[in-house]
């Protein structure tokens, strides 16, 4: 038998390959939670576009980034029940002894917790973003990007780094908790694609144009990881890890 490939060892598990669950739900608990999810997004859209308005580094902004947190972590659990999820921790195929089936009818390898897939992606996704950020830098025309980029990374520049750290690992969390959790849960049709456009339409308040980009392509990984194991934790780990390297990586690039 050949090697699996890397798509069939990260991406595939981590994306693709819809392992077997069961989060069924009442229709009167699906009603509930589409109506408990719907007012925090109006509740935590506003919130966020209050935290980035604030002067960086002050008492204030770190009231506005922990109350968005508790926004996004309580209007999650308040929807209804999450889940942590599983993924194919092998490579599929009657030769590894599966039994069970995924969503698309191949057979499902060993199913166990994500954590080492996501926190790949994540390293992956950072390096996508240091490499666009080293090319928003050094292009003259991308000027008004770099002006964007540069806005953000004042909340980096004039803040506590451990706290920053701190507020970036938690928020990270709870926006999974939330976005991942009670918003795809309560979109019948289409999660993946609703969820990424909630989430964007939600970082848009904070009115930086490279926020709601990066919001486009972390909450479309993020909300394939979410369909692939039907739990937060894969989106998690990948979110806090690429908010993280970007935490360090993006101010050693946009030096004024």
């Amino acid at each position: 038998m050949p090697a699996p490939s890397l798509w069939q060892r990260l991406l595939g598990p981590s994306l693709t390959r819809q392992v077997p669950r069961d989060h069924r739900q009442s229709s009167a608990a699906f009603r509930r939670r589409q109506l408990v999810t719907l007012g925090f997004v109006v509740l935590g859209a506003g919130v966020l576009a209050w935290s980035l308005r604030i002067t960086p580094g002050s008492n204030t902004f770190y009231l506005a980034t922990i109350l968005l947190a508790m926004v996004w972590a309580v209007g999650g659990f308040a929807s209804g029940p999450l889940h942590l999820g599983r993924i194919d921790t092998g490579v599929s195929g009657p030769e590894h002894g599966t039994a069970a089936g995924t969503d698309d009818g191949r057979d499902a390898g060993p199913l166990g917790r994500p954590v080492v897939q996501p926190l790949l992606l994540g390293l992956g996704l950072a390096a996508v973003f240091v490499v666009g950020g080293l090319a928003v830098h050094a292009l003259p025309f991308l000027g008004f990007l770099d002006d964007a980029v540069a806005r953000v990374l004042a909340y980096a520049d004039r803040g506590s780094t451990p706290l920053l750290l701190a507020v970036t690992v938690v928020n990270g969390v709870a926006e999974e908790i939330f976005f991942r959790g009670a918003v795809y849960a309560a979109i019948p049709r289409r999660p993946v694609v609703w969820t990424t456009l909630v989430y964007v339409v939600a970082t848009l308040a904070t009115g930086n144009v490279m926020l709601g980009f990066a919001a486009i392509v972390v909450g479309a990984v993020v909300a394939l990881q979410r369909r692939a194991s039907g739990g937060v934790l894969a989106p998690i780990i990948t979110h806090i890890t690429w908010s993280v390297v970007m935490l360090y990586a993006l101010p050693a690039i946009f030096v004024r």
